[in-house]
């Protein structure tokens, strides 16, 4: 029985998604494990749930990610919306155009379709190409954007988006100038600066609400790491299907660092205003009404209901906000 999940516009894409998706990436495990049953049964309970969007990339398990998941949903053939992510490398960087439309052909195949939904660029953006770290420059938009409307125009993608890390600069400049529809965006209890103005003594890289510049463009907005990989539970333990390590985005420069500062919002449940950080953290990125989908990277079945029972709550009450700012400007 569907639950009553909250369904949020992506953008000028017109796609409607449910305001939390399933995350196929590494760091929660399932979708890249071995344990097919469990992908399977994960799935189905997502589905029964009314979680319409299914977030994943070539980089997820070098591929097995797309495996799995074009496995699964040809099996059982629901009605979702399916996102991937291309990735470039230091050697694709002369051929952008060839590369890009390689590389979706590619996740077609493995995801067992014959258009995809979205994609997106997975790739950092910076003012300038640095290739040894997989950063593209802003120009190298120009190719992106050609290669993503040739694959529209052969009807292989409906629509195409970006990476919302890397340089802020950059970044406000990708979205201002080259038409993508939708954005990935770092948001989450650490690092809010996407959403929130944040003062000079913030220590962790400022977005400088990249999310109103996004929405003010109508392009979609999809909010990763909104537990921060898992740190925001405030607990060091990871799950044996997790990754067993995490490279932090956009905050401390390690995950230990992180769980130590999660632990600043514990008040959020020893006052009430949920049941467990986890929860909080979900309920947080629901108060961005432009935030379209969050994307929950999962390690079980459990985890799965508590993002479910998070999102049926709604978002957090501004009351539970109110500390927020007094707490970053300590950090």
């Amino acid at each position: 029985m569907e639950e009553n999940l909250e369904y949020r516009i992506l953008g000028k894409s017109g796609i409607k998604v449910s305001a939390i998706s399933f995350g196929c990436g590494g760091v929660g495990g399932i979708m890249v494990a071995d344990d097919y049953q469990l992908i399977v049964r994960s799935v189905e309970r997502a589905l029964e749930a009314g979680i319409n969007y299914f977030d994943t990339a070539q980089a997820y398990g070098n591929g097995r990610s797309e495996e799995n998941l074009g496995r699964v949903l040809h099996e059982l053939k629901p009605d979702v919306i399916v996102g991937t992510k291309v990735q470039l490398t230091a050697n694709d960087m002369e051929r952008i155009e060839e590369k890009i439309i390689r590389a979706v052909e590619t996740s077609l195949r493995r995801l067992r379709m014959e258009r995809l939904d979205l994609v997106q660029l997975h790739n950092p953006i910076n003012l300038k190409r640095q290739p040894e770290k997989r950063c593209v420059g802003v120009d190298d938009l120009q190719p992106t954007m050609r290669a993503f409307q040739k694959l529209q125009l052969a009807g292989k993608i409906h629509h195409w988006g970006i990476n919302g890390i890397g340089e802020t600069e950059a970044i406000h400049r990708g979205v201002a100038d080259y038409g993508a529809e939708t954005i990935q965006v770092c948001y989450n209890l650490l690092n809010p600066s996407a959403a929130y103005k944040m003062t000079h003594t913030y220590p962790f890289q400022d977005y400088q609400q990249l999310i109103r510049l996004s929405a003010e463009r109508q392009v979609g907005i999809i909010a990763f790491r909104i537990i921060a990989g898992g740190a925001l539970t405030a607990k060091n333990y990871r799950h044996p299907m997790a990754s067993t390590s995490v490279e932090p985005v956009a905050s401390s420069n390690e995950y230990a660092a992180d769980v130590a500062l999660a632990a600043k919002f514990r008040y959020l449940v020893s006052e009430n205003w949920a049941d467990n950080m986890a929860e909080a953290a979900i309920r947080f990125g629901l108060n961005q009404p432009d935030i379209a989908t969050i994307p929950i990277g999962l390690s079980s079945l459990d985890q799965l209901e508590q993002a479910i029972t998070a999102v049926g709550k709604g978002a957090l009450p501004s009351e539970a906000l109110d500390r927020l700012p007094e707490i970053w400007q300590k950090f």
